[in-house]
């Protein structure tokens, strides 16, 4: 519960703050419904540095610290994890964690994470949250430009799903403004 009243809160700063705003221009969301089960949640955006810039961000400790979250262990291989926390004054490994599994990657191409659901969502099962993953795709459009593609699949087309998907548009796009803030304002 922690962590969801933590994310609310950001969300609240940003919508006083205008940050919330600036998403319109520069993460793209969208739903595509093309399967009557299943709903994918596609976000996208571009960010002006260079692809090692934002693998580096999605692939290391200073980076998750630097551009996401408060505090972060990377233990980057397939099956390793992504432990994480918004709370500065936690401790990976106590009840605020987040931990991702690294489902597998191609390097500077694409990453495949798995959420693994907290008591934060006890309203999803471990087995209706078993096929929700994040597929992240990266592309060099130059020496000095990237664009980056979200894919949040396994949604259900049902009213809880639709629920925890409008959570996420929200909580994905703050995170990616934050994302190209962090590697933007390092240039």
């Amino acid at each position: 519960m922690k962590n969801l009243l933590l994310i609310l809160f950001i969300f609240l700063a940003c919508i006083n703050t205008g940050l919330l705003a600036q998403s319109e221009s520069r993460v793209h969301s969208h739903i595509d419904s093309s399967y009557n089960e299943e709903l994918v949640l596609i976000q996208e955006f571009d960010v002006n540095v260079p692809l090692d810039d934002v693998w580096s961000a999605y692939t290391t400790k200073e980076g998750w610290e630097g551009a996401f979250v408060a505090k972060a262990e990377v233990d980057w291989k397939v099956g390793g994890l992504i432990k994480t926390t918004y709370d500065p004054n936690a401790t990976i490994g106590d009840s605020t964690t987040i931990y991702l599994t690294i489902v597998n990657y191609v390097p500077k191409r694409l990453i495949t994470l798995q959420a693994n659901i907290s008591d934060n969502f006890k309203v999803f099962t471990d087995e209706e949250a078993e096929d929700l993953y994040n597929v992240v795709q990266f592309e060099e459009i130059s020496e000095s430009k990237t664009n980056v593609i979200s894919y949040g699949i396994g949604y259900k087309n049902n009213e809880k799903f639709k629920g925890l998907m409008k959570f996420f548009v929200q909580g994905n796009e703050m995170s990616y403004l934050k994302l190209i803030e962090y590697l933007e304002g390092e240039q």
